[in-house]
């Protein structure tokens, strides 16, 4: 493996491997701490810990190599994800998620849709036909609870679309009208949506927004043709946002730690991560480069200490364990956002990402070299 993927594989690993590990074995309710800012939230952690993760490692699994080294640490690690959603969705099972209480497992039953429209072989056709009953009834069940009146409409709006293409003839229509009308009426300007109908200065847009309706509407945008329109425009803004993602990045591999949310940590990049993977970067940003620039911000949160606890698992923080950032609503389940920034493994080795090195446009210009003139769109 190249020296950069073989970072990023490894990486990944090493995040990922404890919650799927422990869930494949019904021990992650044993296994997994659960470190929190305030209040008990051992009722969301567990799902938070499953749909997040998978999410992220999602495109490695589906399309990441079947010979190799490479290829044997993916082939486990796709047995231990499909063993884990197997265990995650079996009401007989100790370690069984919760999908109806509070409003929490929106969110979460949200990002595991997400991982099977990501990778719908390995984390969906592979399941026996049980486990694929159990987790489209898992998915169903979570109608039952309303989404806040912001970024929140994309989960209902998610679920619904991977419900579609699950073959569930009933996936509600009008729950994704509704999101994306309203995600239309929230756009800001310059490639950025409002959190509902106010701006926030903060991560969510990479978060949740942005990629949730690109792979919302890459699963079903076709249905209507004002949905074929909103995509087209969405696609615009998204490489819009990426470069602004990637001009955010340091020479030092920082970024500027704005908004709620921060313990996501590089979680912040999926959206740059996504672009990357769907090979649809902004002629301005060389694909070399913006790897350069996320495994840069990757090994500079990564290596800080206190990161993870003796065990392998993340701890709360942004740049090491600063537990005082976390949100009420953030436990150690929640950290596993993070592995939304390794959404490129999903190119082959072959890929231009993959080749070569490249500065990224902060470094450039602080070392007084030439970049291209930066400039706002206006849909």
């Amino acid at each position: 493996m190249m020296v950069d993927r073989k970072y990023w594989v490894d990486t990944l690993v090493r995040i990922a491997h404890p919650v799927l590990y422990s869930l494949s074995e019904s021990r992650l309710v044993i296994n997994m701490p659960v470190e929190a800012s305030m209040g008990d939230r051992s009722d969301y952690t567990y799902l938070e810990a499953l749909g997040r993760t998978l999410a992220g490692i999602a495109p490695w699994l589906e399309h990441g190599p079947r010979s190799g080294e490479e290829g044997e640490i993916r082939a486990k690690m796709a047995d231990l994800a499909r063993r884990a959603i197997e265990v995650a969705t079996d009401p007989a099972s100790p370690d069984f998620m919760n999908f109806t209480r509070g409003g929490q497992p929106l969110v979460d039953a949200a990002f595991l849709a997400n991982a099977v429209l990501r990778a719908p072989n390995e984390l969906y056709e592979l399941l026996e036909e049980k486990v694929k009953e159990n987790l489209t009834s898992a998915l169903l069940a979570t109608r039952i609870i309303r989404p806040v009146f912001n970024n929140w409409l994309l989960f209902s709006a998610m679920i619904e679309a991977a419900l579609s293409r699950l073959g569930v003839e009933t996936w509600d229509r009008m729950r994704v009208d509704y999101a994306l009308r309203q995600h239309e009426q929230w756009y800001k300007g310059d490639g950025v949506y409002g959190d509902g109908p106010a701006f926030h200065w903060d991560y969510y847009n990479s978060f949740v927004i942005q990629p949730m309706l690109v792979d919302i509407l890459d699963a079903i945008g076709d249905q209507f043709e004002d949905w074929k329109g909103i995509r087209v425009k969405v696609l615009d803004r998204a490489a819009r946002y990426a470069t602004i993602l990637e001009h955010m990045i340091s020479p030092e591999g920082t970024f500027p730690p704005i908004g709620r949310s921060l313990a996501y940590r590089f979680g912040a990049f999926q959206h740059l991560s996504l672009m990357a993977l769907r090979e649809e970067l902004p002629e301005e940003l060389e694909p070399a480069q913006v790897r350069c620039a996320l495994t840069a911000v990757i090994k500079r949160q990564i290596q800080m200490p206190g990161t993870f606890d003796d065990s392998g698992w993340l701890r709360i923080g942004f740049a090491g364990n600063q537990p005082e950032i976390g949100e009420a609503y953030i436990s150690t389940g929640s950290l596993y956002l993070c592995t939304t920034v390794f959404l490129a493994l999903g190119l082959p080795s072959s890929a231009e990402f993959w080749q070569g090195e490249a500065e990224w446009t902060s470094r450039k210009v602080w070392s007084g070299g030439t970049i291209k003139l930066d400039a706002a769109i206006l849909g």
